[in-house]
């Protein structure tokens, strides 16, 4: 960003001895995590109605308006380390992949970052999506058990890779996609802002620009969504959960057409705008009140 401080700023000159700092990685740290967390918090109802219009059950025998806020714990226990470990991630692999192809603000380096970064977060992400869908459409079940013990229960019967981790790849699929699209779109919004509208960067701008972004993104990355969605809320005996990723879309497409590829999209988006604006703008703003307070120290 042109005028002020912004989180994906680069330093003019990378330390050839120190390409990432510490203040940087702490930043990163702190403020991921807090943007994160506001961000699963208070939008978590529209999550849990994108997750029902999702499942094979179906909008109200996965429990409908009822239980809104099912599956709120294991989000909000997720949702800081998942967003922290992403932002270290991206933060650092902008820095060095910046330094080491000696280019600034490319969008492949945004988009190279932003990928490493989403495969890290899945190795918390995904046991959490577990947790939290399962939970969301429990009522549809008529079950009714803990996050803890929904994944200890996925552990002893399923194992670690069919249980725990049970649609890894195909939330790879939907969360590269997506950054991809995503953060080049929101780091280029940022750095076209000012000479553009002839204004300063803000938290307030910055959350516009993410808003934006991610919204965009959101719609095109749906149906990879569902995808994802249906995976790890398949039954243990059901074959759904054994079938490549093309073969599963096939399989929405001939079921409801692409008012099935595209289910949930309405919540999805709306999520993800809100989201974006406050996740990018919570960020932006952590970081801005963490840099003053160094430079004051």
């Amino acid at each position: 960003m042109a005028a002020e401080l912004a989180p994906a700023a680069l330093p003019a000159q990378i330390d050839m001895q120190e390409p990432v700092s510490k203040i940087t990685f702490l930043h990163a740290l702190v403020a991921g995590g807090v943007a994160g967390f506001v961000v699963d918090i208070a939008l978590f109802p529209i999550d849990t109605v994108k997750t029902r219009l999702q499942s094979e059950l179906g909008f109200w025998r996965s429990g409908g308006f009822r239980g809104i806020y099912k599956g709120l714990a294991p989000a909000a226990a997720g949702s800081a380390p998942t967003a922290a470990l992403f932002f270290c991630a991206y933060e650092c692999g902008k820095q060095l992949l910046s330094y080491a192809s000696n280019t600034k603000d490319s969008p492949y380096v945004h988009m190279s970052a932003a990928s490493s970064a989403e495969v890290l977060a899945c190795l918390i992400r995904v046991p959490v999506e577990i947790a939290k869908q399962r939970s969301q459409t429990l009522l549809g079940h008529k079950q009714h058990q803990t996050a803890l013990q929904i994944l200890v229960r996925a552990y002893r019967t399923e194992g670690l890779r069919r249980g725990l981790y049970r649609g890894f790849g195909s939330t790879i699929m939907r969360e590269i996609p997506f950054s991809l699209i995503q953060f080049p779109l929101w780091e280029y919004f940022k750095l076209q802002w000012t000479p553009v509208t002839g204004f300063d960067s803000s938290p307030i701008t910055v959350a516009l620009c993410g808003a934006v972004a991610g919204g965009i993104a959101a719609g095109l990355t749906t149906p990879l969504d569902v995808v994802k969605t249906r995976i790890m809320l398949a039954d243990r005996e059901s074959l759904l959960r054994r079938r490549s990723i093309p073969a599963v879309l096939h399989g929405i497409y001939k079921e409801r057409g692409i008012s099935g590829l595209f289910a949930g999209i309405v919540p999805r988006v709306l999520w993800i705008t809100l989201g974006g604006a406050f996740f990018f703008g919570f960020y932006d703003l952590t970081t801005r009140l963490l840099s003053a307070a160094n430079a004051a120290d």
